[in-house]
């Protein structure tokens, strides 16, 4: 009898990302065994007549690096093997070959999938499915089979992108082919995107401290205040010598009224110059001020001294 079809396989972004960053950085050819769960998709009405849709979806949720679980001739060692592991399959990553299986990979599948003793029991727990229906498999043998490989042209190996390719296969174990599979990644893409849709954090956010630090009405707060009403005062008298003369009105300058205009942008500039001397002089009597009492300071420590 040959192994339920499966419709397609699927593996979280991470474990994939995990799976291609770990065949990058190794220095050669790597090959593991793959870890997951086999379960029914939900069924969908359909005619008697229609043929039968395979209904079966089988998940890799990690997957183990050990090149020492088959022998040179392809047979799987099955001391090697956990007993009570869920082996879904194993996966072959190599550098700069074509996206197809090998005779040897050929075997090493063929050899897994025999061995009944490591199958996967498939979870029934859909309640669309009738459990009395004596149709359904109970176990899923170990027969996927994860391909990765990089380009067989790389022009630049030195380049820090790297490209891999990845296929899915079934191999079946009657007909002793592999069988191409969708290999869908979850939560990676617009497929996924209807997933958060109803999103809701697990934590609320922390209490905000709303409280008024360093209060006017303290000790020197009479100084701060009366600070805070001058720059006030100051943004006011800012806000009405720009008044009139937003962005938006710079198309003035071209045009019949274009020389009042001007002359009332030259009165602003006029004000603005005004003001920048004003504050020049300031700083010259501050920086003046500074000399003086650095000055006096010297005095003293060399009489001092």
């Amino acid at each position: 009898m040959d192994d339920p079809p499966l419709q397609k396989i699927s593996i979280s972004g991470p474990t994939l990302a995990s799976l291609i960053q770990r065949f990058s950085t190794s220095p050669s050819a790597i090959q593991g065994l793959l870890f997951g769960h086999v379960t029914h998709l939900p069924t969908t009405p359909s005619d008697d007549s229609s043929p039968a849709v395979p209904t079966l979806l089988a998940t890799v949720t990690g997957f183990l690096c050990s090149p020492s679980f088959y022998e040179s001739s392809g047979a799987v060692i099955p001391s090697a093997l956990h007993p009570h592991s869920s082996v879904l399959g194993w996966f072959s990553a190599r550098r700069r070959s074509a996206l197809r299986p090998s005779l040897r990979e050929f075997s090493v599948t063929s050899s897994l999938s025999s061995l009944s003793q490591f199958s996967t029991s498939i979870d029934n727990s859909n309640p669309n499915l009738k459990s009395n229906s004596p149709e359904q498999p109970s176990l899923f043998p170990p027969c996927v089979f994860l391909l990765l490989a990089s380009p067989p042209f790389d022009n630049a190996p030195s380049s820090h992108v790297h490209t891999h390719e990845y296929r899915a296969f079934q191999f079946r174990t009657g007909d002793q082919w592999f069988e191409p599979r969708s290999l869908d990644v979850v939560n990676i893409g617009p497929t996924f995107r209807g997933h958060y849709g109803a999103f809701s954090p697990t934590s609320s956010l922390p209490a905000l401290d709303c409280g008024l630090r360093g209060s006017p009405m303290d000790e020197g707060g009479d100084e701060r205040l009366a600070r805070m009403k001058q720059a006030a005062n100051d943004q006011r008298e800012l806000d009405g010598c720009v008044e009139g003369f937003e962005v938006g009105k710079l198309g003035r300058m071209v045009g019949s009224d274009a020389r009042s205009y001007t002359e009332g942008l030259e009165e602003l500039y006029k004000k603005m110059l005004v003001k920048i001397q004003n504050l020049t002089s300031l700083v010259d009597e501050s920086s003046a001020m500074v000399l003086e009492q650095r000055r006096l300071a010297m005095d003293i420590s060399a009489f001092c001294a």
